[in-house]
This record gives structure tokens, C-alpha cells and sequence, in this order.
């Protein structure tokens, strides 16, 4: 009668929205799905047991930690990023800080300056990329 999500599977809804225009100064902490169209001056945190998903707009800003199940990223965060699932960097994506991921996909255009940092057993811990050229 109820289904029961299995665990690891990304949250599909999203239940709250920061919208444009719209500054947070301070932490965000939440679960279920969250979207990100204004700017956050804190860390943004996914609490619970169950996955989590952030999207990240494409003029939004996120200054602080991000530590979720799976986030998408198609605008600015400053600092680091903890995923123990998937991390998506979407074409206009702009990342200054450390990425941890269990899953990576990375499209063409998406800026990274930082370490991507894959914890799997067996596999080297840390990728060093070259560092972007200014824009």
C-alpha cells in the first residue's frame, strides 16, 4: 500500500523555494527539495534521514557550506560542497571551493576552482584540476 523510497534516491519534488530578489544572512537548514533563486550568506544544510536535493538557480549566489544528498548547480557558491550522492554542475555553474561527491556529472561550460574530492575505497581521494583562466 505505501511505498517507501529507497534510500540514496534523490528527493524529485521541490518544497521550498528562496526566490530571486530574496537574501538569507544566516544558515538554511532543510529537507526534502530546496531551490535557490536569491542569495544565501550562510552554509546550507540538508537535516533528516532521508536524501536531500538543493538546486542551485542560474543567478543565484550561495556563500557558505553546502552539505546535501544531491545538488544541482547551475549558478555561484563560494565554498565548500559535501555530497554523499550525486553533484551536477550545470553549464553556467561557477564553484570556488572543494567539491566532496559520490557521483559527478559536469557539463561543458562549468567552472570549478578547488579540489574535487571522490571518498570511494580503492580510488585516489583527491583530483587536482588546472586552474581556470580569468574571464
Amino acid at each position: 500500500m505505501w511505498k517507501r523510497r529507497k534510500r540514496g534516491t534523490p528527493q524529485k519534488s521541490i518544497d521550498t523555494l528562496i526566490g530571486a530578489g530574496t537574501s538569507v544572512l544566516g544558515n538554511v537548514t532543510f529537507s526534502g527539495g530546496l531551490r535557490i533563486d536569491g542569495k544565501v550568506l550562510g552554509n546550507v544544510i540538508a537535516v533528516g534521514a532521508e536524501p536531500c536535493t538543493l538546486v542551485i538557480g542560474e543567478h543565484a549566489e550561495v556563500q557558505g557550506e553546502i552539505r546535501v544528498s544531491h545538488v544541482v548547480v547551475n549558478g555561484k557558491i563560494v565554498g565548500p560542497v559535501i555530497a554523499d550522492g550525486l553533484v551536477e554542475l550545470q553549464p553556467k555553474a561557477r564553484v570556488t571551493g572543494d567539491v566532496s561527491y559520490k557521483t559527478l556529472e559536469m557539463h561543458v561550460g562549468a567552472v570549478l576552482r578547488g579540489r574535487l574530492n571522490h571518498p570511494e575505497p580503492g580510488v585516489a581521494p583527491v583530483v587536482e584540476l588546472k586552474r581556470a583562466r580569468s574571464e
